[in-house]
């Protein structure tokens, strides 16, 4: 793993975009290296049945080269690693990737890790087999972005855009828990997910065609304390919350989950993958 020249991202380019993303959640900034800690150790990545469908579809192949933009603390990236593929992965946000390195290297697993945006990685043209975006593509400058992607791939190569997402018009434990969000954090605007996922995604604008889908819905086992943290580190409460805000929100969740759940229970997501090759 390397150190990337572009860790500038700390300063004026890195607020810029925070600043930006401040109209996802209109007058919240969203700072995900807020919530690394958390996001590292609760925020859990897609489960296996995910890769498998992804494989079957030919991506994740052993010897692939893949580069995951929006990385955050490298889950897809290194499990991709883990079945053999040369991965990279690309986060705006230095503790982020400071945590991807740290996991990757408690895993034994090879995989390079910059700060750098997926609007501009710096890395070179034409070297990738797949690039991958997880639960992410909402926060990129979507034409520079695909400017990047095109660049960036091999031919017949394809973007992969993925989300793994809870259910809260399905599962109570999670519209509860996206109710005490909305008490303490009003502007949050990724509550009530409907859970519709589009034929083709809507900002693709014949840049790219489909040559592969699925959709299906899995439970995904919690501890009430995994739980805790897995919303600690969501958008709407670690990236936007002050430190006091986090912990009156957090001690509250808590309280809620003892009188609601037992120790262990599940909670419904929904899993998608479009995978897309440029039309030209």
């Amino acid at each position: 793993m390397i150190t990337c020249p572009c860790a500038g991202f700390r300063g004026k380019d890195r607020r810029a975009r925070i600043a930006a993303m401040a109209s996802i959640d209109p007058g919240r900034s969203i700072d995900w290296g807020r919530t690394s800690s958390d996001y590292a150790e609760f925020r859990p990545g897609p489960p296996l049945s995910f890769y498998e469908r992804l494989r079957a579809l030919g991506v994740g192949i052993a010897g692939q080269r893949i580069l995951d933009l929006g990385t955050g603390t490298g889950v897809l990236a290194r499990e991709f690693a883990l079945a053999g593929c040369r991965t990279v992965g690309v986060d705006i946000s230095a503790e982020q990737i400071e945590a991807a390195r740290a996991l990757a290297q408690s895993e034994r697993l090879e995989a390079e890790f910059r700060v750098a945006s997926a609007e501009d990685t710096g890395l070179p043209a034409a070297s990738f087999d797949v690039v991958t975006a997880n639960q992410c593509w909402l926060y990129f400058d979507r034409d520079r972005a695909v400017t990047e992607v095109k660049r960036l791939l091999t031919p017949n190569g394809a973007l992969v855009v993925s989300h793994f997402t809870y259910l809260p018009r399905l599962d109570p434990i999670a519209r509860q828990t996206e109710e005490l969000v909305l008490r303490f954090n009003p502007q949050w605007t990724a509550a009530d997910w409907s859970g519709d996922v589009p034929a083709i995604p809507r900002w693709v604008r014949g840049d790219f065609t489909l040559a592969g889908a699925f959709v299906y819905d899995e439970a995904i086992p919690f501890t009430r304390e995994s739980w805790r943290g897995r919303m600690r580190a969501c958008r709407g409460v670690g990236a936007a919350l002050s430190p006091a805000e986090v912990e009156r929100f957090d001690q509250e969740h808590a309280a809620m989950l003892r009188a609601s759940v037992p120790e262990r229970f599940h909670v419904l997501h929904r899993l998608n993958a479009h995978i897309l090759r440029p039309t030209s």
